[in-house]
């Protein structure tokens, strides 16, 4: 048995003012694995000081972080959040929850704005354009493809998963629905983050995001 029921991957890039509320949050039997992806903040010495177990990973890209975490982690059951207080892991129980009652494979955080600024308008418009491809080229009913998710260890490591820029969680998610996977949404909290986003908090990593994950699904489309 491993010490821990649950191991948390937060992949992490310069995210030293959240990482004490973020891991400060985690329930009992969570582990934090952060996933150092070139901080200059200090974010790691943070992580440490905070009972998080510190991965680094030089190649840049959440991928890049995301899958270094899933190496790392020993639990059966693997979850993933962001790192920069958007999300509140102390709401992960209910992922988990679905997964140990099988009534689900995968479990996604379908994000509910708690105050202006949470989401930014260009990233709201640009989720729900890509929730509709989902739908529509692959056939996956989802209405966010949040961050926040959990599932077991080792059928996560079996998918594959080759996309190691912004495209990750899209590939998680078409992968699980061709092996037949049970993916299942429960709304979780959405604030305002500390710090600037890379991805969704500027137009440019916003599109960069729109790319990855339209590559993958023109594969989809044209298998």
């Amino acid at each position: 048995m491993p010490e821990f029921s649950v191991d948390v991957v937060f992949p992490c890039l310069n995210e030293a003012g959240a990482l004490p509320w973020v891991l400060g949050r985690l329930p009992e039997g969570y582990r934090g694995i952060v996933v150092d992806n070139g901080s200059t903040d200090g974010s790691a010495d943070v992580a440490r000081a905070h009972g998080a177990t510190v991965v680094s990973e030089a190649r840049r890209g959440f991928g890049a972080a995301a899958n270094a975490g899933l190496v790392a982690a020993t639990a059966d059951i693997v979850a993933f959040c962001d790192a920069d207080a958007s999300m509140d892991p102390a709401e992960l129980p209910r992922l988990v929850d679905a997964l140990l009652s099988n009534t689900a494979d995968l479990v996604l955080g379908r994000r509910r704005p708690t105050g202006r600024g949470s989401w930014p308008l260009h990233a709201r418009l640009a989720n729900r354009a890509l929730s509709t491809l989902i739908r529509c080229r692959a056939g996956i009913d989802l209405k966010d493809l949040g961050p926040m998710r959990a599932g077991h260890r080792e059928r996560l490591l079996a998918l594959g998963i080759e996309d190691r820029r912004s495209g990750y969680p899209l590939e998680m998610v078409l992968r699980a629905s061709t092996r037949g996977w049970r993916i299942r949404e429960i709304d979780t909290s959405y604030a305002p983050r500390v710090g600037r986003s890379k991805v969704t908090g500027t137009l440019r990593g916003t599109i960069v995001a729109i790319n990855d994950m339209s590559r993958l699904l023109a594969e989809v489309k044209h298998s």
